[in-house]
């Protein structure tokens, strides 16, 4: 008797912590939809797909209840993998965790009805939650990889055009302002930062601080030394058009160099398909008189 009252105060004793836990980040507002800004406009095309659009609405609600959760380091890693992503589907940190966790909740109870009704074992669930958890985190991490990819491969022109603006009489915001103008697509990565650098600087920003906040977003070797190389430009007043063409020829030929190391790779790396293809053809080839000897011999 008492074994079972102690029993019936600990599940009490746990289902009223849960109330307390719940109570206190119920009371937390519903995180605002961003509207303005380059979140906004992440956020406004990402609600234009059916899925995004359901989840939303709950998403920004557990992001409320994220909001009293005290993890500020885990806020701030979450926080530069976003910026990496170049603000993925318009998330905060609070947003992104919230996200995490519908996910690994719904994949959860996924797995559970794997269980039940094609007999699945019982640990496959757990599986299914820690995949649901990590499915954002993957999603971001291959963002921020295109995202990388697009704008070193774009830079080279762009800083050609912009050393033959500025030899044509432009200063550099000029400069920056035709390639906008003149890109083919308002949505590439590098016309995207290139126009928050414009407003950074239209706000009153230096232009070292505009361009360092480029670096911090976009933190690859080429656009750190594009980046070194107009802050020192400028600081030591050599002619920038000058320095812009010569940063251009470096990575022009820095991706000559990691092509041809990208090729030298590729031939070592084809050696192990190769060869499973030969042995298979060996295979092929032997078999029917492997199978004949041991029948009935020579």
């Amino acid at each position: 008797m008492p074994a079972v009252l102690i029993g019936y105060a600990a599940l009490a004793c746990f289902g009223g912590g849960l109330f307390v836990v719940a109570f206190i980040l119920g009371r937390n507002p519903v995180a605002e939809r961003p509207e303005y800004g380059a979140r906004g406009l992440k956020r406004s095309a990402a609600m234009e797909e059916g899925l995004f659009k359901t989840i939303e609405p709950v998403m920004r609600l557990v992001a409320g209840w994220m909001d009293g959760v005290p993890m500020p380091q885990m806020r701030e890693r979450v926080r530069k993998e976003l910026s990496y992503s170049g603000d993925w589907l318009g998330l905060d940190s609070n947003e992104f965790i919230a996200l995490s966790v519908i996910s690994a909740v719904g994949l959860l109870l996924f797995g559970f009805g794997c269980v039940w009704l094609l007999d699945f074992p019982v640990v496959s669930a757990l599986f299914f939650s820690l995949f649901g958890l990590a499915m954002p985190y993957m999603n971001v991490q291959g963002a921020s990889k295109e995202r990388f990819k697009q704008i070193n491969r774009t830079l080279p022109a762009a800083i050609d055009l912009a050393a033959l603006c500025m030899g044509a009489g432009l200063d550099f915001p000029g400069a920056l302002k035709q390639i906008v103008e003149k890109s083919s697509s308002k949505s590439a990565m590098l016309v995207e930062e290139i126009s928050r650098i414009l407003q950074e600087l239209d706000l009153g920003h230096t232009r070292r601080k505009a361009l360092e906040g480029f670096a911090e977003r976009c933190p690859t070797e080429a656009v750190k030394d594009f980046v070194g190389t107009v802050v020192q430009a400028e600081a030591k007043g050599t002619p920038l058009a000058e320095v812009l063409s010569i940063q251009a020829r470096m990575l022009r030929m820095r991706r000559s160099v990691a092509a041809e190391e990208a090729a030298a790779k590729a031939g070592l790396m084809m050696m192990g398909p190769l060869m499973l293809m030969f042995f298979t053809i060996i295979i092929l080839l032997m078999g029917p008189f492997a199978v004949r000897f041991l029948t009935s011999g020579f």
